[in-house]
């Protein structure tokens, strides 16, 4: 069957339907991971786009039921150049397109990846949808094609971590030594095997729970999130953020998590042209003069020069375009990164701040 992706600007590209069938409307984005292509189709983060993945061969070792971010795929669409038939691994448990149609998300094979994402690294993200109704360039549907280019261009990302988060507590690891309460912004699987493999009890939190709920769990530390959306519009997120790091209690924030506390903290966010989505992102720590290669996903960035210099200071930049991508804070007991330590299929070279992190919330438990 045919597919086809219109883009905000009118352009049509022609290809091949996977996944399910029918019209299916998105913010465009690309993401330039080589593997884990099952995990970036389950992240919360990609809540309302339509992925394109520029890596031109895609699902070539299958989809199995372990590899999960999260219990379902968040993202509108996908965009593959070729969506591979006969996978090939040991763990494999379903092909790509089967594993689409049972999420009910339409894709889109076949056409140039390549071109696409040209177009949006020159342009900009933009809207679009994947559609298997009709052919919007056949001039016949002129008038279909028009009220669906309508859609496209008023579409917008919103309630993005009110869709996501979690609706009441889960605890993980019961037994663990020392107790983090996970803020789920959106957050990823990976983050609580992190901390549980340390040896934490897990209780991930709704995004909105309160500083006086956190303080009633009576937690060591508190890990925010990554999520989806414009940062700056759980305005009722950023609220509770402020009291929350009145408590005291050691924090790290991940990627949203690193937004929300910059803008609780008085800086600002900007949309990014194309934003940085992959597991090749440099970013350069300013205390060690390193530069590790990151795991990347989100469409907005810190206005480092917009922090306060009571507030905390700059800690690592994206090596690319100079870009925010940590916070040491002073005021609070607080450090955040943009980037993803804990990303499956990624680098690993930043692991170890999951360590960093549950040393401070020892010796600030040492300490009481």
């Amino acid at each position: 069957m045919n597919a086809y992706l219109l883009l905000a600007n009118g352009m049509v590209f022609e290809g091949q339907s996977v996944g399910a069938e029918g019209v299916t409307v998105g913010e465009v984005v690309f993401a330039t991971g080589m593997v884990g292509f099952q995990e970036t189709l389950t992240d919360p983060s990609y809540y309302g786009q339509i992925i394109t993945q520029t890596y031109p061969l895609i699902g070539n070792y299958g989809m199995n039921s372990q590899d999960m971010e999260s219990g379902k795929i968040w993202a509108r669409g996908y965009i593959v150049r070729e969506a591979c038939t006969t996978p090939s691994n040991w763990r494999c448990e379903e092909t790509l397109d089967s594993f689409l149609k049972k999420n009910n998300i339409i894709g889109i094979e076949g056409i140039d990846t390549r071109h696409l994402t040209r177009i949006i690294r020159e342009s900009g993200v933009m809207n679009g949808a994947i559609l298997t109704e009709f052919d919007p360039a056949d001039p016949a549907n002129a008038a279909r094609t028009e009220a669906l280019l309508a859609e496209i261009r008023a579409y917008a990302v919103t309630d993005a971590v009110k869709t996501v988060t979690c609706a009441a507590p889960e605890v993980y690891n019961p037994q663990g030594e020392l107790h983090i309460a996970l803020m789920d912004y959106g957050c990823k699987r990976n983050i609580v095997r992190c901390l549980t493999k340390r040896g934490c009890k897990v209780t991930v939190m709704p995004g909105y729970s309160t500083a006086e709920q956190i303080k009633e769990l009576n937690p060591d530390g508190i890990m925010l999130s990554n999520g989806p959306g414009d940062p700056a519009e759980p305005v009722e997120v950023i609220e509770n953020l402020r009291h929350i790091f009145a408590l005291g209690i050691p924090t790290f924030g991940i990627c949203l998590g690193h937004q929300l506390s910059a803008l609780a903290a008085g800086a600002k966010t900007v949309k990014l042209k194309y934003g940085h989505r992959g597991a090749n992102q440099p970013v350069t720590d300013f205390a060690s003069g390193r530069t590790f290669i990151t795991s990347q996903n989100h469409g907005y960035a810190v206005v480092g020069e917009e922090l306060p210099e009571e507030m905390g200071t700059v800690a690592q930049v994206n090596a690319n375009d100079g870009t925010c991508e940590g916070i040491q804070y002073k005021k609070w007991n607080c450090f955040t990164v943009q980037f993803h330590p804990e990303a499956n299929g990624g680098p690993k070279d930043t692991e170890f701040l999951f360590d960093r992190f549950l040393n401070n919330v020892k010796a600030a438990k040492e300490a009481r």
